[in-house]
């Protein structure tokens, strides 16, 4: 299985098309996650590699580990500093009147003991920023390149329900959650510095096949 969705590998670093539906992190809501999986990740190692950064659960694609930890940190560092360039795809439920655009919606963490947490938005909040742009409308939803500049929680989820108006199809946090989440980490770059850059892309999974999106609508991202 996990072969199959290997899509950069060398002596520091592993890429994975992390399938929708599994968590990077056990909870109390998600006892499987990847962390059990880690051993088969190794690939010929000791020590099983190690998730840099996360992905919700529902979200689909690109997802770095180190595999060691001195690697761990200088990539830790490179999130820090925003040496990384990530893309996601996205259909949300309606069609934005621009075809694209930028946003700027700082976001902060609540929390009740009924409904559980959420991000929302708040002018006091972490600053959080996302550009976008359109690439392809079909029967009513439109598919969205977002390029985070920012690493919020649920950061894409929120502006694109908030900022937007229309949430992602099948979000079941702040959308109607109807289907299958449709949030896609479509690329990842990281910077090494001298070395040649950690670069992946994950194809699309079979979700956005199934609502129409298919890969040749992918040539405006480039």
């Amino acid at each position: 299985m996990w072969e199959e969705r290997v899509l950069f590998v060398d002596a520091e670093a592993l890429v994975i098309d992390k399938p929708a539906g599994l968590a990077v992190h056990p909870g109390p809501r998600t006892p499987e996650s990847l962390e059990r999986y880690l051993r088969d990740l190794r690939f010929g190692f000791q020590r099983p590699p190690s998730p840099v950064h996360r992905l919700d659960r529902d979200t689909s694609g690109c997802l770095l580990l180190s595999r060691n930890p001195k690697a761990h940190k200088r990539f830790a560092f490179a999130f820090e500093e925003n040496r990384v360039t990530k893309t996601y795809l996205a259909v949300v439920g309606g069609v934005p009147d621009a075809e694209e655009g930028r946003i700027d919606l700082p976001l902060a963490k609540i929390s009740s003991a009924e409904a559980g947490w959420r991000m929302v938005p708040d002018p006091a909040g972490k600053s959080a920023v996302t550009a976008w742009r359109r690439l392809a409308v079909i029967e009513g939803r439109a598919l969205l390149l977002f390029l985070p500049e920012t690493g919020r929680t649920h950061q894409l989820r929120v502006h694109a329900a908030e900022a937007l108006g229309m949430a992602i199809s099948g979000d079941p946090v702040y959308g109607t959650g109807r289907g299958p989440m449709l949030l896609h980490a479509l690329s990842l770059k990281v910077d090494r510095g001298a070395r040649a850059p950690i670069e992946a892309t994950a194809p699309l999974p079979p979700t956005f096949l199934q609502a129409g999106f298919t890969a040749d609508l992918l040539d405006a991202a480039d």
